[in-house]
């Protein structure tokens, strides 16, 4: 199941400066208000409820309620599903945090984080052959997806070993690809996602050294939307929001309903019940919406965007920036993160709230 590319390796934490300012600040280009409405996904396990709440008729039940139509649109390829939102083809799509912040947000676009969905609690590992701890990976060619969440859990990886970055030798390598790269004898490093992760570690002799589970909630997975026509059509972020609530509850549901539901979800994602129900295992969801409120009004989440967005920066991934500063991100409580005022990436917790509040 596929998500994530990002751009986005020395991560040293610096705290940055964090400023006080306004999160409702006038966002860039004005919107109409609409009826319809385009959201793009791609397969990965914590985005299946996306497709299956359409097939089920619950994008339906919400988007009737609030007098709109809200078509869920598929895209094979992940990258492009985030390029095609960014040049306007949708009004929101499924997005890791890093390739938010990388893609639209550092070109310009406006845009706003309104569900956090879940977070890679083991999704994404690194590999080692022939060996059982981290260290083991200095001098080696580490086989990964450059510039993506792969790369960065790797800096990571390296940092809480007291490594850095040009300790190992990173080899750039397509996730469609990687599973046959690492099947090869020469080949004793690598980083990858699920579902590629999971075969890859069945190789024998193969140890997984460390993964996003060591690193939780650093790598997110979000639903976002333009922020000028959430604005001018706050209707579509209630409706959006009702329906990830009301379709993870089924999700989690351990009756027949739920197992039911979760089959849906894994034909849809070209999987079988057993893997995705394993891949759910090392996806930690925000099921609860005040869960998800907590989680993005931490002063943790200022810190992951940190780390994060220094990475990007370091890789040359704010085409043009002389500071990790120059992308403006904001937080609940009327918290920013760099430039305050170009601000483009705005966690926006509000309809999340309102579910918490059962106020939909």
């Amino acid at each position: 199941m596929i998500r994530k590319i990002g751009k986005a390796c020395s991560v040293a934490f610096m705290a940055g400066a964090v400023f006080l300012a306004s999160c409702s600040q006038a966002p860039g280009p004005r919107a109409e208000a609409r009826k319809e409405f385009n959201i793009g996904w791609s397969i990965y396990a914590g985005w299946m409820p996306w497709p299956y709440a359409q097939q089920a008729g619950i994008v339906k039940k919400w988007a009737d309620k609030y007098g709109i139509k809200i078509n869920i649109v598929q895209v094979n390829d992940y990258v492009e599903s985030v390029n095609q939102y960014t040049a306007g083809k949708f009004d929101g799509v499924t997005v890791a945090n890093m390739d938010a912040l990388t893609i639209p947000a550092a070109g310009g676009k406006d845009t706003s984080a309104i569900i956090v969905g879940d977070y890679s609690n083991g999704n994404d590992g690194i590999l080692l052959k022939g060996a059982d701890q981290l260290s083991a990976i200095k001098g080696k060619q580490v086989y990964l997806v450059e510039l993506s969440v792969s790369h960065y859990l790797l800096a990571r990886g390296l940092e809480t070993a007291g490594m850095k970055p040009t300790d190992v030798k990173t080899v750039n390598t397509s996730d469609a690809d990687i599973v046959g790269a690492f099947g090869s004898p020469d080949v004793t490093a690598a980083v990858a996602w699920n579902p590629q992760l999971s075969v890859m570690k069945g190789q024998p002799g193969v140890k997984l050294v460390f993964s996003s589970a060591d690193i939780p909630g650093e790598i997110l997975d979000l639903l976002v939307v333009d922020t000028a026509t959430l604005k001018a059509n706050p209707n579509l972020g209630k409706a959006l929001t009702g329906i990830w609530y009301e379709t993870v509850a089924l999700m989690n549901s351990q009756d027949a309903k739920g197992k039911q539901a979760r089959a849906a979800m894994a034909k849809l994602a070209g999987s079988t019940p057993e893997a995705f129900d394993s891949q759910l295992k090392t996806t930690f969801l925000y099921s609860d919406p005040k869960a998800a409120v907590s989680a993005t009004s931490s002063p943790a989440l200022i810190k992951t965007m940190t780390q994060v967005r220094n990475f990007s920066f370091s890789k040359g991934l704010f085409k043009g920036a002389t500071s990790a500063d120059a992308v403006g991100m904001a937080f609940p409580g009327g918290k920013t993160l760099g430039d305050a005022q170009h601000v483009t990436l705005r966690f926006d917790e509000s309809f999340m709230k309102m579910a918490a509040d059962n106020q939909l």
